[in-house]
């Protein structure tokens, strides 16, 4: 046997693997006669870097495709990245004003697209090369880009298509606006936090009545400069004999009417209501029902326009100043008043949001909402976990038209084509010529004659797609009839509006099919406060520096470990290092098992490695039986927890431990072989949690296999209904750990050899006619004698017995020492306590009407057995305290 080393090295044994398993094309995936199981990856910017939420994310799709393959599925994973419209167009503005001294406008739209493909091809993608460190098995050859030639033709598409079925249209509308990348935002694109402000009191001197004043309250006075009306609620009795007369607009001295409106809230402020069309919805809603003029006071950078008049090229905390000292030096300023308010600023940039009038396009929503809704509200496509689905419906039963035009270079430029009052909206230039040239009767038009559209589409306009785009799936192929629709799509819960929803649209719009069967959400990673995840927080720990630290299998493990279907996971660094921990644990027990090869006996196993076997035997098959319905529900979590103490107490603690020859002794080949065995399976188990150690383990167990624990077949198991060898093994292991602790608290040497009496039950009985489970429980527990009694009387009131239950058995350990039977009443009355503690907590479920009518037969027949055996057990107490009492 070649030398193990003494300490499992991740980062050798990762790059070996991995680099294995793409030689070996073990991730590639082309159609055949199996059953597909396909992934789709929520595309990470290109822009981005590996962090703890894609580290989450992505964990759990190879967990899923790894299984899926050990299923004997065709796994296909396909990952890729997003163009990050915004993203990428300010990482290329900053690149080229840093590296090339450039700006954006002096390169022009043409160059500035130049520079960012080379900034994409040189810098983009980096997050992709990472995730291999972090073991994704992605088919590879399958990376795809929102801007490739094949996603970009099907983004064309799918708008002309849309455009020719009256499903898009453009229009004047009041829009989000970004000023840093100075494009429109989607509203799910704007962050709303609560925000600390003032609320400035301005009085407007009234026109008809020199002297008097109407005050009103604003959050933002620069955009004063703007006002084209005061509102009041019609039924509000303090303004009614102002209704129609006119205010004068402080600093410009505009006049402007006084306007009555039930949008008016009498509640807030001073009543009265100041009306800018252009930097308020609401404001531009009632301008519309009173014709009212729309003056933009801002540019499309955030600075005070042309149009305001004063503090031209301003920005807005100057001109806020600005306009609030003047409102002071003029005495127009009644008071300011602490206000807290909601404030919208932008996802990508995290500018407050202005509202701005503005011409853009729309994808009609309504019309393509309700085959989406009804597939999740009938779990046609199921969400996990469940309570995901009011959210999607609250949110599809008010949907509103999806704002799709993005004022950026960088991006799917809008394949729409103007000439003088016409537009043609069509898949090429050329056959935008050919349509103007019929439309227009004028044969001799070029290309020079038209403007296509400066704009481009909204990222998530291509993202839309991706479930079949991937597959190069607008029009029917083999590809896309095989895999799609995908299997399961995995992200998070934040963006179910902003991505899944649209998917599910998508989907149904042109395939005619769900885009997934399943959707698992998972939940934000989050710190020990409970806060994200943030740089600024500076609470977001390097992903790579994690990995470099504990190993890929350590981060794995310790990022699934707390991280229930949807539930925010809550980050700790020492699940990383309890991750790595389990890796040397199984490393160390592989050293141990194959330490043994060199003094191996042909003899059969003895009884009690049959039973030690038989029973690992056994709950492996209990625990693959639950694993696969925690698999169907997602509880990867749970799963990963299971095997961990499969492995670590079962298998490494008590199993080995059971079957360690003595010192120079040789172990039985066949128990050896059998250990070889339930080890190996135990790594495929495993193996989609954490593939590193596992395959390595795999190979160092089996040095003669040419095949590959990743594609080896996943154990099945079954969920037998009498399991003897758990019941009895698992009541001889509480027996051992109950006279372990006795031992402890008693000051006895664990390895004297002590009598041991068993109150006569149905376990004892069995215990006690099988060698193999006594000879278990005589070395562990290093138990001499062992008998079976009726009662502790019959022993005579001269043997010192320290008593204990397990279950629903009582038991008897003899000890060489005076007892203190203050002490021991004393324990006695605490196991009482708790007892009792216990049982009352069961009754009271049961006392509880709506548990026993709605809860499951066979929970309620749990539950009743449960407060059966505490009975029992507090019966047993009672005894022994009457018992030591009796003798005190």
């Amino acid at each position: 046997m070649s030398e193990i080393s003494s300490r499992y090295e991740p980062k050798s044994v990762e790059e070996k693997w991995y680099q294995h398993w793409l030689k070996q094309n073990y991730f590639q995936s082309e159609p055949d006669d199996r059953e597909p199981y396909a992934i789709v990856i929520p595309p990470p910017n290109v822009t981005g870097v590996l962090h703890m939420g894609h580290m989450l994310n992505n964990t759990i799709q190879d967990v899923l495709i790894r299984k899926a393959r050990m299923d004997g599925k065709n796994a296909c994973w396909v990952p890729g990245t997003d163009h990050a419209s915004i993203a990428t167009e300010a990482k290329v503005v900053r690149w080229l004003r840093d590296e090339k001294g450039l700006t954006k406008a002096e390169v022009g739209r043409d160059r500035f697209i130049e520079y960012a493909w080379e900034w994409t091809e040189k810098y983009g993608g980096i997050i992709l090369k990472q995730l291999q460190r972090l073991g994704a098995s992605c088919d590879w050859d399958r990376t795809a880009f929102t801007m490739d030639e094949i996603r970009s033709e099907q983004v064309i598409r799918a708008f002309v298509d849309l455009y020719k079925r009256g499903k898009l249209y453009r229009d004047y509308r009041m829009v989000n606006w970004d000023s840093q990348a100075k494009t429109v935002l989607s509203n799910e694109e704007v962050i709303y936090e609560e925000e600390q402000t003032n609320l400035h009191h301005v009085r407007y001197e009234i026109v008809e009545r020199p002297g008097e004043y109407i005050v009103i309250a604003t959050t933002r006075p620069e955009t004063i400069l703007g006002d084209t009306a005061v509102a009041v609620h019609p039924d509000d009795d303090r303004y009614k004999h102002l209704h129609g007369q006119k205010v004068m607009v402080p600093l410009v001295n505009r006049q402007i009417p006084i306007i009555a409106d039930d949008y008016v809230d009498r509640e807030f402020g001073t009543g009265a209501l100041k009306i800018t069309p252009a930097h308020d919805v609401n404001d531009y809603e009632i301008g519309k029902r009173f014709d009212l003029e729309v003056i933009d006071v801002l540019t499309d950078d955030g600075h005070m326009s042309e149009a305001a008049g004063y503090f031209i090229g301003d920005d807005l905390v100057t001109a806020r100043r600005k306009m609030v000292e003047y409102l002071k030096e003029n005495e127009l300023l009644e008071k300011l008043e602490p206000y807290t308010h909601s404030v919208g600023r932008s996802e990508r940039t995290n500018v407050v949001v202005e509202p701005r009038l503005s011409l853009q396009w729309y994808v009609k929503m309504n019309e393509l909402a309700g085959p989406a809704l009804k597939s999740v509200m009938e779990d046609h496509i199921e969400f996990f976990p469940k309570n995901q689905k009011n959210t999607y419906r609250h949110w599809m039963e008010n949907i509103r038209d999806w704002c799709i035009s993005r004022q950026l270079w960088w991006g799917h430029r809008i394949p729409a084509y103007y000439y003088e009052d016409e537009i043609f909206v069509a898949n090429t230039p050329e056959e935008a010529l050919t349509m103007a040239r019929e439309k227009t009767g004028k044969p001799n038009l070029n290309m020079s004659d038209l403007n296509q559209d400066e704009d481009v589409l909204d990222t998530w306009f291509s993202s839309w797609l991706w479930p079949f785009s991937v597959f190069n799936g607008m029009e029917s192929n083999k590809e896309v009839e095989y895999y799609y629709p995908t299997a399961v799509l995995v992200t998070g819960w934040d963006i179910i509006f902003l991505w899944v929803a649209r998917m599910i649209m998508s989907g149904y719009e042109w395939k005619d099919e769900r885009p997934f069967k399943q959707v698992y959400f998972t939940g934000m990673v989050r710190d020990q406060q409970r806060r994200k995840m943030s740089k600024s927080l500076g609470n977001s720990p390097d992903a790579l520096e994690l990995i470099d630290k504990y190993g890929a299998d350590g981060v794995r493990f310790g990022i699934l470990s707390s991280s229930p279907a949807g539930g925010d996971l809550l980050f700790d660094e020492k699940l990383c290092e309890q991750g790595r921990n389990f890796c040397n644990k199984m490393w160390n027990a592989l050293r141990l098992v194959k330490g043994w090869q060199s003094n191996l006996a042909d003899s059969p196993s003895t009884a009690a490695e049959k039973k030690a076997i038989a029973w690992m035997e056994a709950k492996m098959q209990l625990i693959l039986s639950e694993i696969e319905v925690d698999f169907q529900n997602y509880r990867l979590s749970d799963i990963q927890m299971k095997l961990y103490s499969f492995i670590w107490n079962d298998f490494c603690s008590w199993y080995l431990e059971w079957i360690k020859p003595g010192f120079e002794e040789a172990l039985s080949r066949e128990t050896y072989q059998e250990t070889i065995d339930l080890f190996t399976r135990l790594m495929q188990m495993l193996h989609p949690f954490m593939p590193f150690i596992t395959e390595e383990t795999w190979h160092v167990l089996n040095p003669d296999t040419p095949d590959d624990c990743m594609i080896s077949k996943y154990p099945g198991g079954e969920s037998q209904s009498t399991n003897g060898s758990v019941r009895v093994i698992e009541h001889i292991k509480e027996i051992i750990s109950k006279t372990r602790d006795i031992r402890n608290k008693s000051n006895l040497k664990q390895r004297d050899l002590l009598p041991l009496y068993l109150q006569q039950s149905l376990n004892t009985d069995t215990i006690l006619a099988d060698e193999g489970y006594l000879e278990l429980l005589r070395k562990s527990a290093w138990i001499g004698e062992m008998n079976s009694i009726t009662d502790a009387s019959q022993l005579g009131a001269d043997i010192n017995l320290l008593s204990f239950v397990v279950g629903t058995d009582k038991y008897y350990l003899a000890s060489p020492k005076v007892i203190d039977l203050d002490e021991e009443i004393g324990t006695l009355r605490k196991d009482l306590e708790y007892q009792e503690g216990f049982v009352r907590s069961i009754q009271k479920k049961l006392d509880n009407e709506r548990f026993v009518t709605n809860a499951p037969a066979e929970v309620v027949e749990k539950e009743r057995q449960k407060m059966a055996d505490g009975l029992k057990r507090i019966e047993m107490i009672k005894e022994s305290l009457e018992r030591l009492n009796n003798n005190n």
